[in-house]
């Protein structure tokens, strides 16, 4: 019998229920589909705190209603309340993820995606032997909704988490731990492919396996040229394929798969532990298949420094299209509309008779695109614009550059307040976009990485320093730029990239670093309806929440 699979926000569990054969949703723990069907999710929040779910990298055609990010495409599912998210997955296939997206909850609600190819069609690389999900999350002793709510109050950073974890588990490494450990036994000779997911709630991630290389053959589900590396970078909210083949013989040793934190803002502090997992060989002489011999020598990765952003930058610049006739790279040859946007830290003055712990004793930390912080309205942006009554909700008059002109990545000025506000950008159906980002150096330089919902772009130029209009676009790849939906503003730099604006509706934008935009460093676009029928946005469900 064809099946929905309904969540329940308490305990990641899945119940089966009997619906209509084409809204058919097949998964497990992860979530797995094949072909482009129509996924229905039901959901009920059975936890003390509003839910919604997000389907991170989904490209949601004309479905932003079951997109997910609270107060911009619905409002939230209220404690007792359900919700059926209902959207195709359409000329997609790879590795995505799902998660909350409302406040700190994703820091345990999240899972993977897997979208197969179509019957019959292969990978463009060897096929695996076996395929794993790996996913790095972070962990706290804290209530992350307290550890947010107080950093909030106080208008300071907030606490750190405690570990990190690959498939919820924390490994060897941490007090106590050993026993929760994730151990991947594989067959010599054999090939393996990863399927890596940064779920950290603000942490980037360097990841290697000792005496193994990695081949890099797909991110945020789009195929690239594959090429070799002992460590990669992926950061919060990226997803990454990687192949590991295991060594022709039995190695007679055990060795960690280890992830470790990148980050190279100062002053400031960061989880700077390392998280392992096991891989470890079966061996052929042993009658046992779970077995795990633990007097066996152990090996260690040389990880690179937390602030390597030599490294990051060498991987970044090598993730390529295929760019092939069956795997085209279709990037906009020519542009509708350019923008500049500006993303990092500030501040925001501290209340009246108050005293705050941010970057002074009279500021809270803060951060901005373009120097607005958006505030989420107490309605949701895509049902104001649906219903047209979008006065008092939010303005169409985001900046497209910059309000001030400084040297973004030189000297701060000497006021670095942000502004608050509630503003969109709107473009017209299938308009070509330029996006340059510019991370600024107000409060020291970071990198962000910034995800577009509802899109996936094509990354077709980065540099460090201050972007320079005339000459950095001359260098641009046109070519077989990769393509993302998660990308890394380099500290102390920019990135440019193209999309299309083909999917009507209102489409956030937001680093992954969730304090980041708990902070305020989020932003949305508002892409018109096309002319045609199956060119505008459908309308909303009717269990839509309300607010």
């Amino acid at each position: 019998m064809p099946l929905c699979r309904h969540v329940q926000a308490e305990g990641g569990t899945w119940e089966n229920i009997p619906t209509a054969p084409h809204q058919r949703c097949s998964q497990r723990r992860a979530i797995l589909l094949r072909r482009q069907p129509v996924c229905i999710v039901c959901v009920t929040n059975r936890v003390a705190h509003n839910m919604t779910l997000h389907w991170h990298g989904i490209r949601q055609l004309r479905s932003g209603w079951a997109d997910g990010p609270a107060y911009v495409t619905q409002c939230p599912i209220q404690t007792g309340q359900s919700y059926v998210y209902n959207f195709t997955v359409a000329g997609q296939r790879g590795t995505l993820w799902w998660h909350a997206h409302i406040s700190w909850l994703r820091a345990t609600v999240y899972g993977a995606i897997v979208i197969l190819p179509k019957l019959g069609v292969p990978y463009p690389f060897v096929a695996p032997h076996k395929e794993v999900p790996l996913l790095f999350g972070e962990w706290w002793r804290a209530d992350t909704e307290a550890v947010v709510s107080q950093a909030l109050r106080t208008g300071g950073a907030p606490n750190i988490s405690d570990a990190f974890t690959i498939n919820g588990l924390p490994g060897p490494l941490y007090n106590c731990s050993a026993k929760d450990t994730f151990k991947l036994k594989v067959k010599p000779g054999k090939t393996y492919m990863l399927r890596l997911i940064n779920a950290a709630l603000n942490d980037e991630l360097f990841f290697s396996v000792a005496n193994h290389t990695l081949t890099i053959v797909e991110v945020d589900a789009v195929y690239v040229k594959p090429f070799t590396v002992k460590t990669l970078i992926i950061s919060p909210g990226q997803t990454t394929n990687v192949l590991l083949t295991a060594k022709p013989f039995y190695p007679k040793a055990n060795f960690y798969m280890s992830a470790a934190p990148y980050s190279v803002i100062r002053p400031g502090t960061f989880d700077s532990t390392t998280v392992a997992g096991i891989l470890e060989y079966h061996n052929p002489r042993s009658a046992s298949e779970s077995s795990f011999d633990k007097d066996l020598p152990l090996f260690r990765p040389t990880m690179p420094r937390f602030n390597d952003t030599g490294l990051v930058t060498n991987f970044t610049s090598k993730l390529r299209s295929l760019a092939t006739p069956q795997y085209p790279a279709a990037v906009p040859q020519s542009v509708d509309k350019r923008f500049f946007f500006t993303v990092g830290l500030g501040t925001r003055p501290c209340p009246v008779n108050a005293t705050c712990q941010g970057p002074t004793n009279t500021t809270q930390f803060a951060a901005a695109i373009n120097n607005i912080s958006l505030v989420l309205p107490s309605t949701a942006l895509l049902q104001s614009h649906f219903t047209g009554v979008s006065r008092g909700v939010y303005g169409s008059n985001f900046p497209t550059t910059p309000l001030s002109q400084f040297n973004y990545t030189g000297v701060s000025p000497n006021n670095t307040n942000v502004a608050t506000g509630t503003k969109l950008l709107v473009l017209p159906f299938n308009a070509t976009v330029e996006l340059v980002m510019q991370d600024t150096s107000i409060l020291g330089i970071e990198s962000h990485p910034l995800h577009l919902h509802g899109f996936n772009f094509f990354v077709v130029g980065q540099g460090f320093g201050n972007y320079d209009p005339v000459n950095d676009p001359t260098r641009f790849n046109l070519v077989d730029p990769v393509e993302r939906n998660t990308v890394g503003v380099p500290a102390g730099g920019w990135v440019a990239i193209r999309f299309l604006a083909d999917n009507p509706g209102v489409w956030f934008m937001h680093c992954h670093l969730e304090v980041h935009t708990t902070w305020g460093l989020r932003m949305a676009w508002l892409v018109q309806d096309g002319s045609l029928p199956n060119q505008k946005l459908l309308p909303p469900p009717s269990d839509l929440p309300k607010c």
